[in-house]
């Protein structure tokens, strides 16, 4: 037992030693990344400021800035670790790391397309940040576009964070890449009423809309025959693009039309629906009664269907044969 109590006391010692040893080298190499990480954000800015003077746009300077930046970061990370663990040399470390092997090559797939897809999104520009696009289920304002991911500011402020790959190989709209935009809005009238009368209320209201552009000018299409009425399709331009002229110009141009629409005596007609009750048949249909939902019986009950169609059916023949069998 006192053997092995040495043995183990001998052991700790021993670590100690070397982990006293090793502080100096792991100080030093600390202080050497620090260094290089002070060099690093000075080359960011340094390239940066050569990119900015070539006439280069704000999002390519920061990629060049940002690539700049990292590989000066890992040439210094590299370097810590050689002085931290001297036995380890370049060729070491990156076979430590596991840099060209078939296993990281696959699990570090993803970095690089995103990488690589953040490039060519900055370099081609499909859209800018400050942009307002539709990707998937996601909607809203570009805020950066990063080297792995894009993010993605909703309208109601919350961040989503985009994979490039994801972005550059799926289908984005962007909703703020020209400086008009057309809005098209869906108005019901009755079908009796007068269409052409309906389209001069609707365009003398959207001419006194400020959002509204008047070139192009707003028109009014018969888009097509509704289970209730005749729909009729409403289109005008705003500018600028961004969600919130859309929703406002929506608001004012439906509370505009609205009122007008009632004024001049247009109808805009609600759906209307007609409902048969699980147990109403052709036998009992004027038997209130026989229907377990129905209304209460008429104190003179109507005669059945049956039997009014035999009435009707008997009444020519008796005016003046007009029906004849054979």
């Amino acid at each position: 037992m006192e053997f092995q109590l040495d043995a183990a006391w001998e052991r700790l010692q021993n670590i100690w030693q070397g982990f006293v040893a090793f502080l100096p080298n792991l100080a030093f190499g600390l202080l050497v990344y620090f260094v290089v990480y002070l060099f690093a954000l000075g080359v960011g800015r340094g390239v940066a400021r050569v990119a900015t003077r070539s006439g280069q746009p704000r999002h390519i300077v920061k990629i060049f800035s940002r690539l700049g930046r990292g590989a000066v970061n890992l040439i210094g990370a590299i370097i810590a670790l050689s002085v931290i663990l001297p036995s380890l040399d370049a060729a070491s470390v990156f076979g430590a790391l596991g840099i060209g092997s078939v296993a990281v090559g696959f699990a570090a797939k993803d970095i690089f397309q995103n990488l690589l897809a953040g490039i060519l999104l900055l370099v081609t520009r499909p859209f800018h940040i400050g942009d307002q696009i539709v990707s998937g289920p996601h909607e809203g304002t570009v805020e950066d576009i990063q080297i792995r991911a894009t993010l993605l500011r909703t309208y109601d402020s919350r961040r989503v964070v985009i994979p490039n790959s994801e972005l550059y190989t799926n289908r984005v709209v962007v909703n703020t890449a020209y400086e008009a935009r057309r809005i098209h809005l869906m108005i019901s009238i009755g079908v009796s009423d007068d269409v052409a009368r309906a389209s001069a209320v609707i365009l003398a209201e959207i001419a006194k809309i400020e959002r509204v552009l008047p070139e192009p000018k707003p028109a009014v299409l018969f888009q097509s025959l509704g289970d209730f009425g005749v729909n009729l399709e409403v289109r005008y331009w705003i500018q600028p693009t961004i969600m919130r002229e859309v929703v406002e110009s929506t608001d004012e141009v439906y509370r505009a039309i609205a009122p007008a629409l009632t004024a001049a005596g247009i109808d805009m007609p609600f759906p209307t629906y007609q409902i048969l009750f699980h147990d109403q048949t052709e036998e009992t249909d004027g038997e209130r009664g026989r229907q377990r939902e129905g209304w209460p019986a008429p104190k003179e009950a109507p005669a059945p269907r049956k039997q009014r169609r035999e009435q009707v059916a008997a009444a020519p023949a008796r005016a003046g044969g007009l029906f004849r069998s054979g």
